[in-house]
C-alpha cells in the first residue's frame, strides 16, 4: 500500500482529531445513563464487528495465518494497551472527573511520547521541534492553572493516568508495527480492535451492573463505534505509515486545544483571557513541531 504525503497525513491526522473531540461530548452524555467500562466495550466491540467483512474481504484470514509469532505478540500487546487499558481508562477517568481535567492529564502525552520515541524508534526531534513540544506543554499549563482535584476524585486521576500512559505505549507500537507497512491499516485496525475490545467488554460485564440503554444512548454508541472509532481508527493508523510518533502525538495533542472549543460551542462553557492564551500557545507548538521538518530547519 504507498503511503500518503506527510502533507496528506498531517491533514488526515488532523480531521481524526476533531473526530475524537467530539467523542467528549457525546461520552460524558452517555456516562450519565452508561456505566464508563460497559460503555467503552460496547462501543469499540461494535466498531470491531464495523469493520470485519471489510477486514475478510481484504484476505484478512490469510493475513492471520502468515503473522509470525513476533507480529502476533505485537498486536496483543498494541491491542490491550490501546483498546482494554488506555481507552477503558478514558471512559472510567471522564466517569469520575471533570472533562477540562482529564484533558490536562493526556495533554501531557507528546512528551512521554517523544523520549519514548528517542529511545525505542530512534526518532529523534530537532531542536525547533522540541522548542514547539516546549511550547504546547506550557500552553497546557497556563490554560489549567491552577487545577482543582475535588476529594474523592482521585481513583479518576489513577484512571487518567493509566490512560496517559498506556496512550504513551501504544503511540509508539502503532507507529513501530505501521511503519513497516507489511499490514495494511484496516488489518492493524481491525486486529488490535478484535483483542482489545472483547476484553475491554468482559471487564465491564464483570464488573459492573447493566443497567438498560436509553435509544439515544445506542444512537450514541453506534456514531462513535462506526464514525469516531471504526473509521477514524483507521484512517489514524494510515497516518502513522508516514508521521512519526512525536509528530502524530503532537497532532493528537490538538485535541487540548478542540476539546475546549466544542464544550463552548455545545456546552456553553466559558473560555477566558488564561485559557485563550493557553489553547493559542498549544496550536502554536503543534505548528512549530510540524515545520520543523523542513529540510533547512533541520540539524
Amino acid at each position: 500500500m504507498p503511503e500518503l504525503s506527510h502533507r496528506k497525513s498531517v491533514w488526515l491526522a488532523l480531521l481524526v482529531t476533531v473526530l475524537w473531540s467530539t467523542s467528549w461530548v457525546l461520552i460524558k452524555i452517555g456516562l450519565k445513563g452508561i456505566p464508563p467500562l460497559t460503555f467503552a466495550g460496547l462501543r469499540y466491540m461494535l466498531a470491531f464487528l464495523c469493520l470485519l467483512p471489510f477486514f475478510l474481504r481484504s484476505s484478512g484470514a490469510q493475513v492471520l495465518r502468515r503473522m509470525d509469532r513476533r507480529t502476533w505478540l505485537n498486536m496483543v500487546v498494541l491491542g490491550v494497551f490501546f483498546y482494554t487499558l488506555a481507552q477503558g481508562a478514558q471512559y472510567v477517568s471522564l466517569a469520575y472527573l471533570p472533562a477540562v481535567t482529564v484533558n490536562l492529564v493526556l495533554g501531557f502525552n507528546p512528551v512521554l511520547v517523544t523520549l519514548l520515541g528517542m529511545l525505542l524508534l530512534a526518532e529523534v526531534p530537532n531542536w525547533l521541534q522540541w522548542l514547539g513540544v516546549a511550547a504546547a506543554m506550557a500552553g497546557v499549563v497556563v490554560y489549567f492553572y491552577p487545577v482543582e482535584n475535588p476529594a474523592g476524585q482521585v481513583f479518576g486521576l489513577a484512571a487518567g493516568l493509566v490512560c496517559l500512559l498506556a496512550s504513551a505505549y501504544s503511540a509508539i507500537l502503532g507507529r513501530s508495527i505501521n511503519r513497516r507497512g507489511d499490514l495494511t491499516p484496516l488489518h492493524v485496525t481491525a486486529i488490535s480492535m478484535g483483542i482489545g475490545a472483547p476484553l475491554m467488554l468482559l471487564a465491564g460485564l464483570l464488573t459492573e451492573k447493566w443497567v438498560p440503554i436509553s435509544p439515544v444512548a445506542w444512537l450514541i454508541i453506534i456514531y462513535l463505534a462506526v464514525v469516531n472509532t471504526a473509521l477514524a481508527f483507521t484512517i489514524w493508523n494510515l497516518t502513522l505509515r508516514t508521521l512519526p510518533a512525536m509528530e502524530s502525538s503532537m497532532i493528537n495533542n490538538a485535541m487540548t486545544v478542540q476539546v475546549p472549543v466544542i464544550a463552548v460551542i455545545f456546552l456553553g462553557e466559558y473560555l477566558g483571557f488564561k485559557e485563550i492564551a493557553g489553547l493559542a500557545l498549544i496550536a502554536l507548538g503543534v505548528l512549530v513541531v510540524q515545520t520543523g521538518r523542513v529540510p533547512f530547519l533541520k540539524r
